[in-house]
């Protein structure tokens, strides 16, 4: 008798878990769900690493540093309080560097992958949610796209692995060199910024083989699995998509910007440039001038890096990677939008175009809205993090960039992260998250259905400038 009632009680337990999925995927829209699959994930992530195993000492880091360490890599962020390579055991930095290929290529990619080995249907409800996820702007061949997305990403990972492991097999022998070269190509390629050393790859600051093969990664998850498979399939810059033109021409002048103006500045200063030959200073001026666009690693101290060259980083953060990447921002493409709107304003209106090709008001009017959502979340953290830290007016800066960083996903800190108190670490933990899913996702999110205006208002005119 007792077996049948646990066996009764199981029964509606799990009918009650399944009442509640359908509701879940009933009511709720695509935008809704991955604000929720998104949280849960942070969570699982944040349990697993307060467990004394993922701890290199056998005793729990404590819910608030697991909670930030989760979030950032959920999110791929990067920004860390406790050192990963030493707070964290073998167990515990598998579990990081899970949580950021799951973060890096969307949980709905997996999902795909496992509705796909176990020959389930793909529905109208996750192919939209795919789409969401991918920024893609069409519903049609999502599941093909969602298996180049993991092939995509297995591939370089896997080559990159390979080389780091050759690289470092001298240093550390075949095994760890092996493990270390996962793990920082994964954190790479999903532009996470995670590493398993305390001064990121500052040890590596002259290394052509690690500096190349790690900018090689975090710049092709950055443009955009989008991107990457339009590369492959049309293999010529003629037949590209305009989202495809657009994000490689900003991409290679945001690229040659970040390195010649980092090279300029920085090498006037004796506590960053001024240590290295020349050689050293080209690489290291363009690791440094690629990785704000949302990659996280570092080569040289940012904290003593010039003051011009923080607040440049700072823009580059801002803008990120582009739509559909690993990478966090504004996004290129959405800079680039405003950019030619703002020119087509100059010149006297007409329509917006680039290559040939029109660019709708509606286009214009979301990278309006993103922008200026995006700068109004990143204001209001640093006004936050100023109150919650205390922090005098010499340091804001210091701030400024610990609250781009945060909402940019791009995990580059002058050194405030370590430093933060608790209110800081949960500001900046909700900033990730913030961040990762986008202004537009949250809203649409948490918006009521559209309602058709029934009244039409008579037009009139506001002084502009």
């Amino acid at each position: 008798m007792k077996e049948n009632g646990n066996r009764v009680k199981y029964q509606i337990a799990s009918g009650r878990v399944v009442l509640l999925v359908d509701w879940l995927k009933n009511k709720m829209s695509p935008p809704q769900l991955i604000l929720i699959v998104f949280f849960c994930l942070i969570w699982i992530g944040a349990l697993l690493l307060t467990l004394p195993q993922s701890s290199s000492t056998g005793q729990s880091i404590g819910l608030l540093d697991a909670l930030f360490t989760a979030t950032s890599a959920i999110c791929v962020n990067g920004l860390v309080v406790v050192d990963t390579g030493s707070v964290f055991s073998t167990f515990g930095q598998v579990v990081i560097m899970i949580m950021i290929q799951v973060g890096g290529l969307g949980f709905m990619t997996f999902g795909v992958m496992v509705a796909l080995i176990l020959g389930k249907r793909i529905g109208l409800k996750q192919r939209l949610i795919i789409q969401q996820t991918t920024h893609s702007t069409s519903s049609q061949g999502l599941v093909r796209l969602s298996l180049y997305m993991v092939l995509i990403a297995f591939a370089f990972e896997a080559f990159a692995a390979l080389i780091l492991t050759i690289r470092w097999q001298a240093e550390m022998g075949w095994g760890q060199a092996a493990y270390y070269a996962l793990f920082h190509s994964v954190s790479a390629f999903n532009n996470a910024g995670f590493a398993l050393w305390s001064d990121s790859l500052s040890s590596s600051v002259g290394d052509p083989v690690v500096n190349l093969t790690i900018i090689l990664l975090f710049i092709s998850g950055g443009l955009g699995y989008l991107v990457v498979v339009d590369i492959f399939r049309k293999r010529s810059w003629r037949k590209l998509s305009l989202h495809s033109k657009v994000v490689l021409l900003t991409s290679a002048i945001l690229t040659a910007a970040g390195f010649l103006v980092l090279f300029l500045l920085e090498s006037w200063n004796p506590a960053t440039f001024g240590q290295l030959g020349a050689g050293e200073r080209a690489l290291a001026a363009f690791f440094q001038g690629t990785t704000p666009r949302s990659a996280g690693f570092n080569t040289i101290d940012i904290g003593s890096m010039l003051a011009a060259s923080q607040f440049f980083i700072i823009i580059l953060m801002f803008i990120g990677a582009a739509s559909g990447g690993t990478g966090g921002g504004i996004k290129t493409n959405t800079f680039v939008v405003l950019i030619l709107a703002t020119v087509n304003t100059f010149r006297g209106g007409g329509q917006i175009h680039a290559f040939k090709r029109k660019i709708t008001e509606e286009t214009v009017m979301r990278a309006l809205a993103v922008v200026m959502s995006s700068l109004a979340a990143v204001l209001v953290i640093a006004l936050l993090l100023t109150i919650s830290e205390g922090m005098l007016e010499d340091h804001f800066l210091e701030v400024l960039f610990e609250a781009t960083s945060a909402f940019s996903t791009t995990g580059l800190s002058m050194g405030l992260t370590s430093e933060l108190s608790s209110a800081g670490k949960v500001i900046v933990t909700f900033s990730m998250y913030v961040g990762r899913l986008g202004p537009l996702t949250l809203a649409f999110a948490l918006a009521q259905k559209k309602r058709s205006s029934k009244i039409g208002y008579a037009e009139d005119h506001i002084l502009i400038g």
